[in-house]
Formats: C-alpha cells, sequence, structure tokens
C-alpha cells in the first residue's frame, strides 16, 4: 500500500462546535448554584471561565477593568507601544485594590498646575507629598488645588504630615474603614515607623470590593490583569511583568522550533505566569511541556475565529474543539489535567459553544466577538441602517498588521498574505449584559449535563454527533420568525 494512500486511509475526523451536542444527565442542583470558578493559570484562579481575546478592537483597559469585575479576566493587547501596553496594564491594575502600592506622588516643590494635570492625566483626586524619594510629608487633594493659584508650590496648599490620619501595613479592612469614617477622609496613607510611604487605601477602592462581589482579584486586592506578548520581545515581557498576572505568548502557530527556544527562554527571565499558544495538536503540547519548564497554560484553536482566514488560506487550521480534545489528552497522558489549565480560543458564538469546550476539557473560553460589541471594547461604535454596530477585525488582517508591524505573529510562508478580515459587530450593550447572559446560559447547560462544577463537566459529559441537515432540528424550525428574531 502506498504511502500517500496511508495518509488517506488515516484521516482524522475534526469535530467543531457545529457538529456535536452535550447529551443530558442526571441533575442534582439547580442552575443557580452551580459553581464556575476555575483557573486560568496554575496559579490564578477566576470566578467566571471567561476570557477576553488580545485584539486591538476587543481588550483594552477598559473591558480588562470590566471583565475582571465581572469575574473574568482580560488579557491586554499588543498592538501597541511598550510603553502604551503598560500603561493599559497599570490603568487595571490601579482601578481597584485593597493597598494600592504603585501610587502616583509629588514632591513640596511641584506647582499646583503641574499636580492638576497630573490628576485629570490619572483620573485620581489625592496625591501623597513626599520627599527624599518616599518620606511622606502632606497630602494633596482636588479641593485643594482646584481654586489655587496654578503658580503657588504643593507645600503651600497640601495638608501637612502632622494632620494626617495614617495606618501601618498591618492595618486590616475594616479597621481602615472605621479609622476613614471617624475622621471623614477619603485616602488614607499607609507608612512604617520612619514615615516612609508603602502605599495608600481609598474609600473608592473599598467601596468598589462591595460593589463587585465576583471580581477576580490578586493577593492585594487588585483585579487581574493578562497581557499578549510576542515570544521574541523579552523587553516588552520584562516591563509588563511588574504590572500583569499572566503573560500569553501571542503567535498564530506555537509548535515552531524558534517559537519554542524563544519562550523557553523568557519563561526564565521573567516572574509573572506564561500561557503557550497557540497550540493545536496532542504532538504539539506534548512537545511544549517537555520542552519547556513552568509553562503556567496552553492557549488552544487555529483557524476558528469569525475574523480568521487561515484555514482558507493556507487550508491548515485546527479548530478550536478538536484542539482542546488534542491538548486535554496529552494533559491526561502527563497526569497534569486540572493542573494546567486549556484556554479554548476562537470560534465560540454563544454560550452551548462554551459549555462544549470545557466539557472537552477546557478550565475556559478565551473570546473576542462576543466581546468585541460591548460598550467597552476600543472598537468604533457606527449606525448601519438604524442599528448600532462595534469596529472588529482580525490580528492577521490588513488593517491590523499595517497599524504595527506584528509579522512575527505569523509563519514565515505567509508573511506576504492577509488571514484576517475586517467588518462589525452588532452591539450588545456593557460587559455586565454580556457576561450575564453568558453566565446564565453556561449555568443551564451545565445543569442539563448533571455537573455543579468544571471538573464534574468533564467527567459527566458525553457527547452526541449531529450530521449537518440534523443540525436544524435542534435550532427554531417551521415557524416564522419576527424580523429581527433570532433563526
Amino acid at each position: 500500500m502506498g504511502r500517500f494512500l496511508n495518509k488517506v486511509l488515516n484521516i482524522e475526523t475534526v469535530y467543531t462546535f457545529n457538529d456535536l451536542i452535550l447529551l443530558p444527565g442526571k441533575a442534582e442542583v439547580e442552575p443557580k448554584e452551580i459553581e464556575l470558578k476555575t483557573k486560568v493559570s496554575k496559579n490564578r484562579w477566576i470566578n467566571l471561565p471567561f476570557v477576553s481575546s488580545p485584539m486591538d478592537t476587543v481588550t483594552g483597559s477598559d473591558l480588562a477593568v470590566a471583565l475582571a469585575r465581572e469575574g473574568g479576566i482580560g488579557i491586554l493587547h499588543r498592538n501597541c507601544s511598550v510603553e502604551e501596553q503598560v500603561e493599559m496594564a497599570r490603568k487595571v491594575k490601579r482601578a481597584e485594590s485593597t493597598i494600592i502600592r504603585d501610587v502616583i506622588v509629588v514632591k513640596p516643590d511641584t506647582t499646583v498646575s503641574e499636580a492638576i494635570e497630573i490628576m485629570n492625566s490619572y483620573d485620581i483626586h489625592g496625591l501623597p507629598v513626599v520627599e527624599n524619594g518616599r518620606k511622606l510629608v502632606g497630602i494633596v487633594t482636588w479641593r485643594d488645588v482646584r481654586y489655587s493659584d496654578r503658580q503657588l508650590k504643593i507645600k503651600d496648599v497640601m495638608t501637612p504630615r502632622e494632620r494626617l490620619i495614617v495606618a501601618t501595613t498591618e492595618v486590616s479592612i475594616d479597621e481602615a474603614k472605621r479609622l476613614m469614617q471617624k475622621h471623614k477622609v477619603e485616602k488614607l496613607p499607609i507608612v512604617n515607623n520612619k514615615w516612609e510611604l508603602k502605599g495608600l487605601i481609598t474609600i473608592k477602592d473599598l467601596e468598589l470590593r462591595g460593589q463587585y462581589p465576583m471580581a477576580s482579584r490578586d493577593e492585594e486586592g487588585r483585579l487581574l490583569v493578562g497581557a499578549a506578548i510576542s515570544p521574541f520581545d523579552l523587553e516588552r515581557a520584562k516591563k509588563l511583568e511588574k504590572y500583569v498576572d499572566i503573560l500569553v505568548v501571542d503567535v498564530a502557530h506555537f509548535h515552531n522550533e524558534n517559537v519554542i527556544r524563544a519562550t523557553k527562554k523568557l519563561v526564565k527571565e521573567v516572574s509573572a505566569e506564561v500561557i503557550a499558544g497557540n497550540l493545536g495538536t496532542k504532538e504539539a503540547v506534548l512537545e511544549t511541556l517537555t520542552r519547556i519548564e513552568d509553562i503556567a497554560g496552553l492557549r488552544v484553536g487555529m483557524g476558528s475565529g469569525s475574523i480568521c482566514t487561515t484555514g482558507v488560506v493556507t487550508k491548515v487550521a485546527a479548530p478550536t474543539l478538536y484542539a482542546t480534545l488534542q491538548a486535554a489528552e496529552a494533559l491526561d497522558e502527563l497526569g497534569l489535567h486540572g493542573e494546567i489549565p486549556i484556554i479554548a480560543d476562537g470560534g465560540i458564538k454563544n454560550t452551548g459553544d462554551i459549555a462544549l469546550a470545557l466539557a472537552m476539557g477546557a478550565s475556559a473560553a478565551m473570546m473576542g466577538n462576543l466581546f468585541a460589541g460591548t460598550k467597552e471594547s476600543p472598537g468604533r461604535l457606527i449606525a448601519i441602517q438604524g442599528k448600532y454596530y462595534k469596529e472588529y477585525y482580525g490580528m492577521g488582517s490588513a488593517r491590523a498588521r499595517s497599524k504595527r508591524a506584528n509579522l512575527d505573529r505569523y509563519s514565515k510562508p505567509s508573511k506576504d498574505i492577509d488571514e484576517g478580515v475586517e467588518g462589525w459587530v452588532p452591539y450588545r450593550g456593557t460587559v455586565k449584559d454580556v457576561v450575564k447572559e453568558l453566565t446564565g446560559g453556561l449555568q443551564a447547560s451545565m445543569g442539563y449535563v448533571g455537573a455543579k462544577n468544571i471538573p464534574e463537566l468533564w467527567e459527566k459529559a458525553r457527547f452526541g454527533y449531529i450530521p449537518p441537515n440534523g443540525s436544524q432540528e435542534i435550532r427554531p424550525h417551521d415557524i416564522l420568525i419576527p424580523k429581527g428574531g433570532t433563526n
């Protein structure tokens, strides 16, 4: 038998989200009781298995803040300068915190005009005043500078140290709140016995903790955030690691000798957890984990995105559901499934697709299209024939490639072609609205299966294959759908 005939006889069946369904099982809990907390990396947990894609029409700082507050995590895009990406990360980390460590400060000789400019730039209303590095000598608020002569020095308008209410790093949240309420102050500087500034607690942050109980936070109460990086850009990774919780290697085809070598070096140089991707086969996952120590997660799926044309242009793809199964099999073989999370990336259209990906072994789902249509995404909002849409384009599209020289994301044979398209997606409201819908649908799906959490879904899920024509039967059919309805 010829070698090419053998290839035909050994053709794999590659299932996509359109081919499979989940079969019902005995339910023991109600949907609202289902736990969706999951790992996004080895040591980072999120309360909902939703991750936003690192695309410049999807994840900027506003969306990352909104998604983390709801319980997921945003991965900041890298289609910008290092400084811009670092600033996005800082903005997310400064959005909420038990104790702000990265405190913006001024010196006594700073002018009122300069202080106002800093406040406006960072959208803050109070600045600790320090000298000799970090020694606290006062604090200045918006009320102090608003009507003051712009040429005055901060030392002339600030509240001096002897009148400040401060605390030490041992202060508890409840103690800090009582102290601020008692003295009617909105900012509580944290100092050591030498009056060196160690942090800042604000009443705004304490109130936000109660407003967003499901928020994904780090040990200091700050919102979790990730950032996309090139494996060849160590400088960017090192600058970002101070502010992000995870770094996501952002290449179209991770199973590449140069990419593997570069990532192996990068992992040793940074302290933040590193997620490898994108991966599409069992062999790719096994080699990645065998050759690179301390990989904290896997991003899988190639060619499934709604704006990705890789599968058409190159006829090479590893659809997300298939890639998830391949990764889960590899992790099972290594005894690491559940320890190293799988992030299913691409082609997810609804909560049913998320449920399928999780049931196949993923810990979380990464989405671009669904989040691109939200209020908080960076894309432009336009009206088309009376309906609102937001801009959305692939990172391999001509638009993205012309915006920044990011050709290292694509393999060498693809350098002169586009692997993505540009378009518009329906406006979907706020991130909160979208997450609420996704959460309800996912809990309902898991309830039908009979799983009370994601690990139990891995064990209990059973799949059914739907022939192409048969898929119409589980959709609304034989009924007139009013204009604007779903069909």
